[in-house]
């Protein structure tokens, strides 16, 4: 079974990507190695994704998989965007992140309230790796007034999937799985994941 180390902290994140990749891959928690979380410095979510990545590779010996997704909100010129996790202020406080949103959101009409979750997933072989294999992923959707459903994480609960009428909270996690962002971007990397894995290309 080939293993990979998951460069995230976020349990529920954890429990996702586990219950996507096939069985032939063990995902393991960064922390089960003692890596640290790291800055996100990054511009986009493409080079903060692998610089988690490459943190975890650096730091545990085993191929990582990296992500970042934000929330890109139409009326707010796609905030909170890159910002998502930490648009409140504090890092992962889901609970003032969704409250700031709907304040912002406060006067915009249900016309205008559209909205997107957006994905990208890095693995790299080996910390040094100069050919990462990237997939990405949208899950569209729109904000609604208040939370709703008890599931999920992040904004789950103001995200309505329009085509389903339920917030992502709402929706039983194997479907949302599938239908969500991450889910999408790591359907397109698990196509290919087996045999990137399987050669080792070192820059020189």
């Amino acid at each position: 079974m080939r293993r990979l180390v998951l460069a995230s902290g976020n349990a529920g994140k954890l429990r996702e990507f586990r219950e996507l990749l096939d069985a032939d891959f063990a995902l393991h928690a960064q922390a089960e190695f003692d890596v640290p979380e790291i800055e996100e410095t990054g511009l986009t979510f493409v080079e903060n994704a692998l610089l988690k990545a490459r943190h975890a590779a650096r730091l545990s010996g085993l191929p990582a998989l990296g992500d970042d997704s934000g929330l890109c909100v139409d009326a707010l010129g796609g905030a909170p965007g890159l910002y998502s996790a930490r648009y409140a202020g504090s890092h992962g406080d889901a609970r003032a992140n969704i409250a700031k949103l709907l304040d912002a959101l406060q006067d915009v009409p249900e016309a205008r309230r559209g909205a997107h979750f957006y994905a990208v997933i890095v693995v790299l072989r080996h910390a040094e790796d100069p050919q990462p294999l990237i997939a990405e992923g949208l899950w569209h959707g729109r904000i609604l007034h208040a939370p709703r459903g008890e599931g999920g994480f992040g904004y789950d609960p103001v995200f309505l999937d329009p085509e389903r009428g339920l917030s992502a909270a709402e929706l039983p996690s194997e479907l949302k799985n599938r239908i969500s962002h991450r889910g999408r971007a790591l359907a397109a990397l698990r196509q290919r994941l087996g045999e990137f894995l399987a050669t080792d290309r070192r820059g020189g």
